[in-house]
């Protein structure tokens, strides 16, 4: 047989491996137009706009096969609150067209505002597998409108938590769960809207896995099924192989708790040796009062988020993912709490967790990781009542910060975290919706760490609120601490919240809750990225050309370059075009 002929079992092989990859393609899509569904039908912006969600689908068993492209680390908690839902299931099985809501951060879940839905796909009354989605919703009640209020200290006071009930049944409203939620929430008229929107996503989920069942037959979708998911847990494992073996560890701080202004250490160790690979997050501190504390499915994202970008960001992100590194936390820590911390703002946690991570995985891979991010979110709601329709108004918004520079060029300015991508609200959409005025949106000058690669720039938002008995809540952090550098690079500046800029100019805690009238402006500011590499090492070019579009300016250059540095800038850009390149 001539060389360039494959052998039928090789052949089988390849077709196999070709035909899962259009089957793992095509039950993406699936996932992906489940999410298109719950964004064009949503109510709120945090949805719809701010694509705060997930979608996913699962087989029988309750794996993971494949989910939408937004939020990384919803992917955990779908996995944890399956594992949770499946034991509800095991005493009360659901039926077709049921679906199940649940958001209990102690049984699998994030926090109170991520809700999760999931529905079994029956076929012929057989059950072939699930459909799930996560969605942040804008209001579920609580002591704090909006739900992102910082220095709340028990899980009660944070809103509705739901255990595994059915929302649906049998394809119908359940409407005591309806009237129960209508009766505990400010804005009705859009988290009912949201919670519907979110119903349809599985409800069109169902439809769409029935018709890939039907085109590629259930057995065939099955064993690709498995095939996907060893793949993912096979490449990962490669990927392994080529770090060394040894004890790597990495540190980060949380500001504050809200409550206290003590500082909360994050401290990560990864321990190696040939394929066996522990992540020790015992270090960490114990939960604290303050509603910062990060339940379980959060940090299972983080660490696993950050092993699957360093071994191989290429695979498919499912149940093949869970398997290669054994995470350990100590109950009643920061990263692991026990009921009733509160956690509404875990993402200061983790998100530490994962630079923690970052900084491990770049002492096993030299040159390979970029230097820290802003490593928080933003998260402010607005809330009070319209004095055009007399409706409670929640707007929420998510800010995003800069990126670290990377071991080849700049980091990315004005970016979402790593785990979340989320995206920007558009001001349009803001002031259409909402008794605001955004006067001004932009990026931070000098805000990013200096480096031979620049750290990425914070942005700004200015809102004023244009009616009174406002309540302003929120939640941030890197507002006390700079954003480290890597390889030698300059810290990126602290973010901050200022009542009344230019006028009080009244600092606001970083996690709080404070009244507004008609006419105040609020100032929203986020951390820059690190740098990467030494100061010293930068081209002058890509200096001039940061200097020419207003991202550092000269009195920066001068500080963190030197004087010498700036005046050879400024006569670069004093010559003509032509010279300059």
């Amino acid at each position: 047989m001539p060389n360039n002929h494959l052998s039928n079992a090789a052949n089988t092989d390849m077709r196999d491996r070709v035909q899962a990859q259009v089957i793992r393609y095509a039950l993406e899509l699936v996932a992906e137009d489940m999410a298109m569904t719950l964004m064009r039908t949503a109510r709120s912006t945090v949805i719809k706009e701010v694509q705060d969600l997930s979608c996913a689908l699962f087989d029988r068993h309750g794996r993971v096969i494949v989910q939408s492209k937004h939020a990384p680390m919803l992917l955990a908690g779908s996995t944890l609150t399956m594992s949770e839902a499946l034991k509800h299931m095991e005493r009360t099985p659901l039926q077709p067209g049921d679906v199940l809501i649940a958001n209990d951060p102690f049984r699998g879940g994030q926090h109170i505002m991520d809700v999760m839905m999931i529905s079994p796909v029956f076929r012929s009354e057989e059950l072939i597998g699930y459909v799930g989605s996560v969605a942040h919703h804008s209001d579920l009640g609580g002591a704090s409108p909006g739900g992102v209020a910082g220095g709340l200290t028990e899980i009660y006071a944070e809103g509705l938590c739901f255990p595994f009930v059915r929302l649906y049944i049998a394809g119908e409203e359940n409407p005591d769960l309806f009237a129960m939620i209508e009766n505990n929430i400010r804005v009705p008229h859009k988290t009912l809207g949201d919670i519907r929107a979110q119903a349809s996503s599985c409800l069109t989920g169902i439809r769409r896995y029935l018709e890939a069942a039907e085109r590629f037959g259930l057995e065939t979708i099955e064993r690709t099924t498995d095939m996907l998911i060893a793949e993912t847990e096979d490449r990962l494992k490669l990927g392994l192989d080529k770090l060394p073996d040894g004890e790597f560890t990495g540190e980060d701080v949380v500001d504050d708790d809200g409550i206290t202004d003590d500082p909360i250490p994050i401290r990560v160790k990864i321990i190696k040796k040939g394929r066996d690979v522990t992540v020790d997050l015992a270090g960490c501190a114990d939960q604290v009062p303050g509603n910062i504390n990060c339940p379980l499915a959060t940090t299972l994202a983080a660490v696993q988020y950050g092993f699957m970008i360093a071994l191989d960001k290429h695979v498919t992100p499912n149940q093949g993912v869970f398997s290669v590194v054994d995470i350990k936390t100590r109950k009643g820590s920061i990263v692991d709490p026990v009921k009733p911390a509160a956690t509404a703002a875990r993402t200061n946690v983790s998100l530490k967790v994962q630079e923690a991570i970052l900084i491990a995985l770049g002492k096993m891979m030299p040159g390979k990781m970029m230097a820290p991010s802003h490593a928080q979110i933003s998260h402010v709601a607005f809330v009070g009542r319209d004095p055009e329709t007399g409706r409670t108004f929640s707007y929420n918004d998510i800010f995003g910060g800069g990126s670290g520079g990377r071991p080849t060029q700049d980091g990315r300015d004005a970016q979402d975290t790593h785990m979340a991508r989320f995206k920007n609200t558009p001001t349009e959409m803001i002031e259409h919706e909402y008794p605001v005025r955004i006067w001004s949106y932009e990026l931070l000058p000098d805000s990013g760490g200096a480096g031979k690669y620049r750290g990425a720039l914070g942005l700004a938002r200015n809102v004023e609120v244009l009616t009174d008995g406002v309540v302003f809540s929120r939640y941030g952090d890197r507002q006390r601490n700079p954003v480290p550098g890597a390889e030698g690079g300059g810290v990126g500046q602290p973010g901050r919240f200022i009542l009344n800029p230019g006028k009080d100019d009244a600092p606001l805690k970083s996690k709080g809750v404070d009244p507004l009238k008609k006419g105040d402006i609020v100032r929203i500011e986020t951390p820059g990225g690190g740098g990467y590499g030494m100061a010293a090492d930068r081209d002058e070019a890509a200096l001039a050309a940061d200097l020419r579009d207003g991202k550092v300016t000269e009195e920066f250059i001068a500080a963190e370059f030197g004087r010498q540095k700036l005046a050879l800038v400024l006569a670069r850009l004093e010559e003509p075009a032509e010279a300059a390149k």
